[in-house]
Formats: C-alpha cells, sequence, structure tokens
C-alpha cells in the first residue's frame, strides 16, 4: 500500500519540489482530477522513486468552486502539463504557473465543466460550425506579494509558416492534428490538438455499475484491449478483496503477451508502410491474423476483447488453444528473421530512423513516457519487473532497453520485445493449472470506501486505473491512466529541429492509439 499525504493548496509547490530533489521522486505516474464536492476540488498525484521502486499517492484541494486555483507542477514534471490541461478542461481548476492554460480536449466554446457532479448537460447543444484556430493561451503568474495575475501568451506569431497535419487517417495514427511551425523544411514547434474521438468513458463510468464499467476498457487502446481490462478487473477484485485461481492468472497472462505480439506487428507493418515499404506490412497483416484466430476461438473476438471479468475470465479456453499458441510461436521465430532481411537491416530505412527525434532517459521519466519509447531512451520502465503481477513474479524475461531514444531505438525494442514475449508464453502455456476459470461473484458489486491504483504493463507503457469509492455500486471516480497521453506531450520536444519528413516516422514510432489518448 503507497504511503498517502494531504498538501494544503498554498504549500503544495514547495512540498512536491521537496519530494521530487529530496525524495527523488522523479516519476509522475498519474495525475487525477477530483470533486469531492463539499469538499472543495482538488487532484490525487501517484508519484515512484524509479531508483527503489517507493511509491506515494499525495492529494490537494481547494474549497472555491468559483475561481478555483492551484499551483501547477509542470516544472518539476513535465508529464503534468497536459495532465493539468485535462484536469482543467474537465474540472475548471486553473494552474497557477502552467505555461498553456487551454481546454485540452473539448471545444474552446463549450460551457462549464463536464466531470463535476453538478455539470448541466444542457448547457452544451450540438454545434456545427468549425472551430476556429486560436494562437493565444492564457498563462497565470503568481506575484511577489503573492497575488495571482492572468496573462497571454502568442502559441505562433503573424509571420510563422505554419501547416496543419491531420487529424485524418493514417497520416496521424488516427484523427490527432498536430500544427506545425516550420523554417524552410525544419520544424521549429508543434501544437498538438486532442479530442476529436473524445467520447466521455469516464464521464459514463460514473453511472455504471462496475461489471457495466468493463466494456468501456476495450474501446481505449483497442490494441491493448487484453491488458487495459486485466487493470480494471485487478483493481476492483483487489478493492473488494477477491483473489482469482492460479489458472486465471497464467490464462491472463498469456493472453496479454499475445496481445502485445499482435500489437507490435501491426506497429511494425504500419510503421514500414509510413516509410513506404508495403512487403513488410502485408506480412505483418498476414502474421497478426493468426493471433486474432486464436483469440477468436476462445473469447469470440478479434480485434475488441472483452474476456476478462472481475473474478476470473468469461470461459475457458478452446480445447486446442495450447497447441494454436505452440504452432503460432513455432511458426513467428524464423518468420521474424525475414522482417529484419526486409525493413531491420534496409540501409534507407535505417538512415531514416537513426538519430531522428530522440528522446533523452530525463526526459521520457519525467514526461512519463514509458513503454517502448521509455526502453529505447534507456529507462528501464516496465511495469512487469517494477510491480509485478499475474504471473510475471514467476517467469523469466528480460527488459528490452537501447539507449540511443530515436526512431530506430524505438522500432527495436518493440521488435526484441516480440521475442520475449513468446518466451514468456513457452514458459506459462505447458504447465496451466487445473482450477476455476470464474470465482463466484454477487450480482451487485460494492468496493469499500477508498481509492485504489492498479497498473499493468500495456502494448505501449504503463496503463494504470484509479478507482475512488464511497461504498456504492458505482464508482465515485474512475480514471484511466492512458498510454498514449504521455506520448503525445513529448512529441514537441522530439520533434522539434527535426525535418517535416520525418515527422511521420517520429509519430509511427512513437506508437500512441489516439481513442485512448482521447477517452
Amino acid at each position: 500500500m503507497s504511503e498517502r499525504i494531504e498538501i494544503p493548496a498554498g504549500k503544495l509547490h514547495e512540498e512536491m519540489l521537496n519530494l521530487r530533489q529530496g525524495k527523488h521522486m522523479d516519476f509522475l505516474r498519474s495525475l487525477t482530477g477530483m470533486d469531492w464536492g463539499e469538499e472543495g476540488l482538488g487532484v490525487v498525484y501517484h508519484l515512484e522513486n524509479t531508483n527503489t521502486g517507493e511509491n506515494i499517492v499525495v492529494s490537494t484541494r481547494t474549497t472555491d468552486r468559483e475561481k478555483p486555483e492551484l499551483p501547477s507542477v509542470s516544472d518539476i514534471w513535465k508529464g503534468a502539463e497536459f495532465n493539468e490541461r485535462e484536469v482543467y478542461d474537465y474540472y475548471g481548476i486553473r494552474f497557477v504557473g502552467h505555461p498553456d492554460m487551454r481546454r485540452l480536449f473539448l471545444r474552446d466554446d463549450w460551457v462549464d465543466f463536464p466531470l463535476r457532479k453538478d455539470f448541466d448537460e444542457s448547457l452544451n447543444p450540438l454545434r456545427m460550425t468549425n472551430e476556429e484556430p486560436v494562437d493565444t493561451t492564457q498563462y497565470m503568474e503568481i506575484q511577489h506579494d503573492g497575488s495571482v495575475i492572468e496573462k497571454r501568451e502568442t502559441i505562433f506569431e503573424e509571420d510563422e509558416y505554419i501547416i496543419n497535419i491531420g487529424p485524418q487517417h493514417p497520416a496521424t495514427h488516427g484523427v490527432l492534428r498536430f500544427r506545425v511551425s516550420l523554417e524552410g523544411e525544419i520544424i521549429k514547434k508543434l501544437d498538438v490538438h486532442c479530442g476529436y474521438i473524445h467520447r466521455g468513458i469516464e464521464k459514463m463510468c460514473e453511472s455504471l455499475t462496475y461489471p457495466q464499467t468493463l466494456a468501456l476498457t476495450d474501446r481505449l487502446d483497442y490494441l491493448g484491449a487484453h491488458q487495459n481490462r486485466h487493470a480494471l478487473c485487478m483493481c476492483i477484485e483487489q478493492a473488494i478483496g477477491v483473489e482469482v485461481s492460479e489458472r486465471v492468472q497464467y490464462i491472463r497472462t498469456i493472453m496479454d503477451e499475445l496481445q502485445r505480439i499482435d500489437s507490435h506487428l501491426l506497429f511494425s507493418s504500419c510503421l514500414c508502410m509510413d516509410m513506404g515499404a508495403l512487403t513488410a506490412f502485408f506480412y505483418g497483416f498476414r502474421d497478426r491474423e493468426r493471433i486474432l484466430d486464436i483469440f477468436e476461438a476462445t473469447t469470440g473476438g478479434r480485434l475488441i476483447q472483452n474476456y476478462n471479468t472481475i473474478g476470473g475470465v468469461q470461459a475457458d479456453i478452446a480445447p486446442d488453444f495450447a497447441q494454436k499458441v505452440k504452432e503460432f510461436i513455432a511458426y513467428l521465430r524464423p518468420i521474424l528473421k525475414e522482417y529484419h532481411e526486409v525493413f531491420t537491416g534496409n540501409v534507407i530505412a535505417q538512415e531514416r530512423l537513426k538519430g531522428v527525434g530522440v528522446l533523452s532517459k530525463e526526459d521520457a521519466i519525467s514526461f512519463g513516457a514509458t513503454g517502448g519509447t521509455g526502453r529505447a531512451s534507456g529507462w528501464a520502465c516496465d511495469v512487469r519487473k517494477r510491480h509485478p503481477y499475474a504471473m510475471y513474479g514467476k517467469v523469466d524475461f528480460k527488459e528490452i532497453v537501447y539507449t540511443e531514444g530515436d526512431c530506430f531505438a524505438r522500432y527495436m525494442v518493440r521488435m526484441d520485445e516480440i521475442l520475449e514475449s513468446m518466451n514468456i508464453i513457452e514458459q506459462l502455456i505447458d504447465n496451466i493449472p487445473e482450477g476455476n476459470f470464474q470465482e463466484k461473484m454477487k450480482p451487485i458489486i460494492r468496493v469499500p470506501e477508498g481509492n485504489y491504483y492498479t497498473a499493468v504493463e500495456g502494448s505501449r507503457g504503463e496503463f494504470g486505473v484509479y478507482l475512488e469509492s464511497r461504498g456504492d455500486k458505482f464508482p465515485y471516480r474512475l480514471k484511466f491512466r492512458a498510454t498514449g497521453l504521455p506520448l503525445v506531450s513529448a512529441m514537441e520536444t522530439m520533434c522539434r529541429n527535426s525535418k517535416i519528413a520525418d515527422l511521420i516516422a517520429i509519430g509511427g514510432t512513437v506508437d500512441y492509439v489516439v481513442p485512448d489518448i482521447d477517452r
């Protein structure tokens, strides 16, 4: 259980700086906006020391609902910048010292803040007009006497040459939009616009029972559906004190690793297509179909996986599941050599990927860019190693880490992870124990009052679930720590001073999935 401390708003920045420097809490795992009703509006921070693995949970609040203000911590952790914009977007909390206090997902003409408990849905009729880009943002600065003044900052000057990229597929790998300032063909500034596929999943969860919330995780990172749902089930199970059978733990681990291979094959395929290598694109889709066939025989789904349940899995594995998995691994190992012959060893591809889109280890940690992006930067950030769950503490596998931090390193991390996923599956597939595939659960699940955080290693990094319960059959607050939001927040850092042609390669190797970002 992580230590939890409450810090008054007036002392928040000072105390958070002490935690960052004194206790080396260098990783901001999650930042969650909260509406505690009469107790105020606030934020819950999950912090980690990447050297020791120590975790601390910090909360702060303001009782002023008319003009709520809190100190920004974006100068301490870069990953807080987009997260604080999200909190402002949904709760209206303005962060003093934040350099860019704009909405992140919703339109600028959106009225009120939708995750507040007193939000009136009738305030926002359907708007059919285009939203005009605004090239200024609000900045709140604290003065020496403690007062706060509002300033307007310019995002793009009038004489800058700006091009628009996105939000169409496949240029930006989904409906994500970049506004890019160019000097010749060199990127000088990049402004990310999210929210084109926003569906309000976290708001919907507040009116759904716990079993009903499970269906929504599959629509976030659809290439990590097993893992997402695993995280939510695990969080609820820990909260209500349910321990699933060892058989379920084996099955969940195998499914998570098959999902990881599925995701990385699609990553490789689409990146190769981005770079003009269509042959490798067809290879990846051909081989990914074999995994989808295995999934379908047991879960009934191919892309959307609604297999994990609270207390187990929906159905036992298919009779030929183990045999099909072993056949697939025996098939894929030699095929991967062809992947490397066709694309990885291609001199032109290497020239376009090496030294491009570099992200340092320090920046990866500060942004919270975990998964393949963090490990390509030299950061050993795998949740399966840091906080083992399911069967990961009982299997032997290497955490793939490269130090270059560029596009080629991000590509190689995922290609090598496919091999490690196969190694994990091979250690488990012949040893699945007998036991229940589903524990008996009450028809109405009520989670004890409290707050809980659980994370898994998704296909793109840490996918976390923060749950706050008031003892009801509905969650009071359910926050999903998206794998993609830290990744897109680092895009400007990775792209700056690169060529515009490199933007597609950088975005492709970062490997975000847009519905996971927008939620």
